[in-house]
């Protein structure tokens, strides 16, 4: 009947959200058989399939994206209705997941989740930080909400919102010859022994970009070491085994101290933009969307 209630709701919205029937098993203390017969039972009232089932994954159908919000506003109703007539006010719960890449995720993502877990106590933030590539491929492959990425790539799925921008410079030891030069051009940093992140850092994307534009590339660089962490160039060019190029959040403290010098590189630009990252084909859980909405109230700094 048209007026019959839509069952198993928060099941679904579960589902939805973890692109999963058995993360959602497990979120809501139920057996994946248990979870895959209340989406049936739900799909045959309203007599179209809410899911693609693709090897162990969901997504949703046409159909299930245009129920889902409405899963959300019935489900936070119910939570309305309860908190007016008992008094009591039930807090935001559930589960954030996010991955960053180094420098979203180790200097500005601290921020971020101080004001938001001041907001929300209740909800739980899982977060880890590693290489851009490796956050993209979270993202699409439903294993975290969120990505933090200081670039982008080619996937039709993934959406970019910019929420950040960084400023990277070339730094070298304070007692190099050019501890005291404000800027220096490209040719003359083609001699130098230069130390890069390794494939598929946004640093070393960004850095890929800019060679582009100016008409350069990597090979015509003389790169001595790649690593793959920030720290461990920083202190390789303390010691004297090259220059680098890195963003200005990495090398602040060391510039103050007067333990690094920096220095502009004529005709490269190397302003850059931070992205949160989503895949729009899987919706949002209410942690998720939240989240969003925090950083988007944030001023683009």
């Amino acid at each position: 009947m048209d007026s019959e209630q839509l069952p198993h709701l928060e099941t679904f919205a579960r589902a939805a959200e973890l692109g999963s029937f058995t993360a959602a098993a497990q979120a809501l203390g139920l057996t994946q058989a248990a979870v895959s017969q209340r989406i049936h039972a739900l799909e045959q009232v309203l007599g179209v399939p809410l899911f693609h089932r693709q090897g162990g994954r969901i997504l949703l159908t046409e159909a299930g994206q245009r129920l889902h919000p409405y899963a959300q506003r019935i489900l936070a109703l119910h939570q309305q209705a309860r908190a007016e007539v008992t008094g009591r006010k039930a807090p935001v719960t559930g589960e954030l997941t996010l991955a960053a890449s180094s420098i979203p995720g180790e200097h500005l993502l601290p921020a971020l989740l101080s004001e938001f877990q001041a907001r929300y106590p209740h909800i739980q933030v899982k977060a880890t930080v590693t290489d851009s590539l490796a956050v993209l491929s979270q993202v699409e492959h439903g294993q975290v909400h969120l990505g933090l990425v200081g670039r982008k790539d080619d996937s039709p799925h993934l959406e970019y919102r910019p929420f950040a921008c960084d400023q990277m410079v070339l730094v070298v030891p304070a007692d190099h010859p050019w501890g005291r030069r404000k800027r220096v051009s490209l040719e003359e940093l083609g001699r130098q022994p230069l130390i890069i992140r390794e494939p598929g850092s946004g640093s070393r994307w960004c850095l890929e970009q800019s060679l582009a534009q100016a008409g350069k590339s990597l090979r015509e660089l003389k790169i001595v070491l790649e690593l793959g962490s920030n720290e461990a160039i920083k202190e390789a060019v303390r010691r004297g085994l090259g220059v680098a190029i890195l963003s200005t959040l990495v090398v602040q403290e060391e510039l103050k101290a007067g333990r690094l010098h920096a220095v502009q590189v004529a005709d490269l630009p190397l302003k850059r933009q931070m992205f949160l990252v989503r895949d729009r084909r899987r919706v949002l859980s209410i942690p998720a969307r939240l989240f969003v909405e925090l950083v988007a109230a944030r001023p683009l700094q």
